[in-house]
């Protein structure tokens, strides 16, 4: 579970066919291989670790249907530890797996903040 809160950006230092290397600190604090970190909103298991960063193994379907497959080298990602339970939990709680992709179809602005108009499919509109 996953509180949608970013705790931190990643750069990607890999990006090849079903794999990630992302460089990172505060998201590597108390991680093992074998954790998930949520990755753009996606839930993916840690499967190598570094003082740099980690490596996690990434599905075609994923690919498919995520954000993850445009990444590249340099690119940066947003990177969020599961929850601990017993701690103060902001934001809401996440559980970091994909049903479906958007399109944005507008981006307004209104003062300080920014309105998207997303599209989604039919059978996910009453969600």
């Amino acid at each position: 579970m996953f509180t949608g809160i970013v705790e931190e950006i990643g750069a990607v230092r890999e990006g090849s066919p079903n794999r990630l290397v992302i460089e990172a600190n505060k998201v590597l604090e108390g991680t093992k291989v074998g954790d998930s970190i949520a990755v753009n909103g996606v839930c993916l298991t840690v499967t190598s670790l570094s003082r740099q960063g980690f490596t996690i193994d990434v599905m075609p379907e994923t690919l498919r249907c995520t954000n993850l497959g445009r990444l590249h080298y340099g690119a940066y990602a947003n990177l969020e530890r599961a929850v601990v339970a017993g701690g103060r939990l902001g934001g809401h709680l996440v559980l970091g797996h994909v049903d479906n992709v958007g399109e944005v179809v507008t981006i307004t602005s209104e003062e300080v903040a920014r309105i998207m108009r997303i599209s989604l499919p039919s059978e996910l509109m009453p969600y």
